[in-house]
């Protein structure tokens, strides 16, 4: 590999690599608990729909991704709309570089400009690299599902952990869609990620 890693907006062109990325995870661990990898078509609508809302944004070193990290909703209720779930996939030779940890801070300073408030991972366990990485960033154990999800012939655990993105206002706006941000700003923001 070569040349500087750099922080972009994620593209409805990169869902065959993010797709790559992403079906080791499925196939071989029980790191997601989806039990075929999507297609790329499949990952491009996800990136679409989840693009229209939240942002989705990838580690890119000499035109090639080396992973991603993405934000979408906690849960449905009006109520949780100033919080998110986030999630973070890396190439396998892209670990233990830094990768996540700068994908994730760019990821939390625009989810804190859009106007979210906290940040919620789930983490199949055992999972002691996610967990390290979670926590080194500052997210807190709220709580584990307990054999939650059946996959590779066990059932597993699933633990959530939070993240406080900024103090919660008493009289919160509203957060803006992903594609409502000011593009300058974000550019600037992710060539500093």
């Amino acid at each position: 590999m070569y040349g500087t890693i750099r922080i972009r907006e994620a593209q409805v062109r990169d869902a065959a690599t993010i797709a790559a990325i992403y079906a080791p995870y499925v196939r071989d661990t029980i790191v997601s608990f989806e039990v075929e990898p999507p297609a790329p078509g499949e990952m491009g609508r996800r990136l679409a729909a989840i693009g229209a809302r939240y942002p989705w944004l990838v580690a890119e070193q000499g035109g090639r991704v080396l992973g991603y990290a993405y934000a979408g909703e906690h849960r449905s209720r009006a109520a949780y709309r100033w919080d998110v779930d986030v999630a973070v996939y890396l190439a396998a030779d892209a670990h233990r570089r830094g990768v996540g940890r700068r994908l994730y801070r760019a990821l939390f300073e625009v989810l804190r400009r859009l106007g979210h408030v906290n940040a919620y991972a789930g983490i199949a366990l055992p999972n002691d690299a996610s967990v390290g990485l979670h926590e080194a960033l500052g997210f807190a154990p709220v709580g584990i599902y307990r054999q939650v999800g059946y996959k590779h012939g066990a059932w597993h655990d699933v633990g959530w952990w939070a993240l406080g993105l900024r103090p919660p206002p008493s009289n919160p706006a509203e957060p803006i869609p992903f594609p409502m941000l000011d593009h300058a700003s974000l550019h600037a923001l992710l060539e500093n990620a």
